[in-house]
């Protein structure tokens, strides 16, 4: 969808976008046009159920006395709570309530309203931004979709009084909504479609944006030691693949590491499990639902999309990103229930459970960032457990931290952008439920309780001393249902999250 700014002007035609606060009191572009229509709008108010709220909507058909076809009149609540999301959301409530009218573009009035800390100039780009991350969709396999189902609005034209400077706040946002469609476009296809080497490839494309990309095979990672990575994919015909992201944007440091000479300062890190597909291996999961085990890569995928997002609007961060990609098949190679491997770390893992393998994917995935580029710290992202959806639900990701300041930080920026998490425990009591009488640790506790938090203290005995932060997105890495500015399917949950917890902390520092 195309969005364009231009100067204050009420259409002669068309569909025209306009406000309302709380009780239903008119914001002024509404005003305006109530007047010159002779009370058209606050009678159609009068005879419908609209008060106003944030994300209510009242369509107006040709009211007299212009040449306007419709009028949206959007919900916005009390002009006092107005803020970045809000706006977002209202963007997003406009763009659904109107893709499938038989209008192509709609003009859209922002003005300067009493009572919003926002500027219009503001306003007017978060709310464009939230109809661009709402008009997202994965349509590509559908070839006999009827016209009257696909969306018709292709352009939103946002009238404001300084259209220029709104076009270039959201020139920024635009980017990072191309890392969140990234994402949710390589976490909707099919496994047939991306699998360890087509994922890698993908993550090669960021190359034209100045991102430096290294990809892994088996054979360096065989040299390297990477035994519970390598022992997830091997009972597949896909040759797993580790794949290594630099944007080097902070100007005056490279992300060299600790072996590199001449680092001024250390990389933020982000990691991602990629498993393309999980079966669960020779621990099979149940047929039903298998097909969703397609976006078991979704970590790799937030990872992808925010370094897509940080080096489409030039973060000023050094940051890495890691995926780790595998497909768990149950071939007659498969790795068996009761196998002892060896990590790159040096420490030894009994596989009781084939199906727990994201966990193996990250422990070396995580030794390499550590013992490579030394980050000031690291966040992995993983859809690991199911039981993080038992005790969240689909409405937060659960989040593990050894370091306080990361974890707040990780908190405050979820609460900006609306994708939420919720700090979880970790403890030596819950380590002990690792302890193996054959290895170093196994990789499931045995038992049915604090599954998504016994993963995470697997993860811990992998990170060192650096800080670290581990989000369990099993439960929002995919939705069923639509929301404000995410349809329903791949979320992208994380890449907004993430671009917010650089931009407020960590560019230019």
């Amino acid at each position: 969808m195309k969005v364009s700014f231009s100067a204050p002007a009420q259409p002669q035609k068309g569909l025209y976008v306009v406000f309302a606060f709380a009780d239903a009191k008119l914001g002024p572009s509404a005003k305006a046009l109530d007047e010159a229509t002779g009370g058209a709008i606050q009678r159609a108010v009068k005879a419908s159920r609209f008060k106003g709220k944030p994300k209510e909507h009242l369509s107006i058909l040709a009211p007299a006395g212009t040449g306007i076809e419709r009028v949206c009149l959007i919900g916005l609540g009390n002009p006092k709570s107005i803020d970045e999301t809000a706006a977002q959301e209202a963007g997003g409530v406009m763009y659904a309530t109107l893709a499938r009218s038989v209008f192509d573009t709609a003009v859209v009035a922002v003005g300067k309203i009493d009572g919003v800390k926002m500027t219009p100039t503001d306003f007017a780009a978060e709310l464009a931004f939230g109809a661009k991350l709402r008009s997202y969709r994965f349509d590509k396999y559908l070839t006999k979709e009827k016209k009257e189902d696909k969306p018709s609005l292709k352009e939103i034209d946002v009238r404001v009084a300084n259209p220029a400077a709104a076009k270039k706040r959201f020139e920024t946002l635009e980017k990072i909504a191309d890392g969140v469609f990234f994402t949710r476009d390589l976490v909707s296809e099919p496994a047939n479609i991306i699998y360890p080497e087509t994922l890698a490839k993908q993550a090669e494309s960021l190359r034209h944006l100045g991102v430096k990309v290294e990809v892994l095979g088996e054979r360096e990672m065989t040299k390297l030691g990477m035994g519970a990575l390598l022992g997830v994919g091997q009972g597949s015909e896909r040759e797993s693949k580790l794949v290594v992201m630099q944007w080097l944007g902070a100007g005056k440091s490279k992300a060299k590491g600790k072996k590199g000479k001449g680092a001024k300062s250390k990389p933020i890190a982000f990691v991602g499990k990629g498993v393309t597909f999980d079966t669960g291996g020779i621990s099979i999961k149940p047929a039903a639902g298998m097909e969703d085990m397609k976006w078991d890569m979704g970590g790799a995928g937030v990872v992808i999309g925010l370094m897509k997002a940080l080096a489409g609007r030039k973060a000023k961060v050094d940051a890495v990103g890691i995926v780790g990609l595998v497909e768990n098949m149950p071939d007659g190679n498969a790795q068996r229930p009761g196998d002892i491997v060896t990590s790159m770390s040096g420490q030894t893992i009994e596989v009781l459970n084939t199906d727990a393998e994201g966990r193996l994917v990250l422990a070396d995935a995580l030794w390499y960032c550590k013992d490579r580029f030394d980050p000031r710290f690291i966040v992995d992202l993983a859809t690991l457990t199911g039981a993080i959806i038992i005790a969240l639900g689909h409405e937060k990701a659960g989040l593990f931290a050894t370091d306080d300041t990361l974890a707040k930080r990780i908190e405050e920026a979820g609460e900006k952008v609306k994708e939420h998490v919720w700090r979880m425990p970790l403890g030596d009591e819950y380590d002990k439920m690792l302890k193996s009488d054959a290895a170093d640790m196994k990789n499931i506790s045995g038992g049915r309780g604090a599954g998504s938090i016994t993963a995470a203290q697997f993860l811990k005995r992998f990170i060192d001393k650096t800080p670290w932060a581990h989000l369990d997105i099993a439960g929002v890495a995919w939705s069923s249902k639509d929301a404000p500015v995410v349809p329903k399917g791949g979320t992208g949950f994380g890449v907004r999250l993430l671009d917010r917890l650089v931009a407020d902390h960590y560019e230019g520092r």
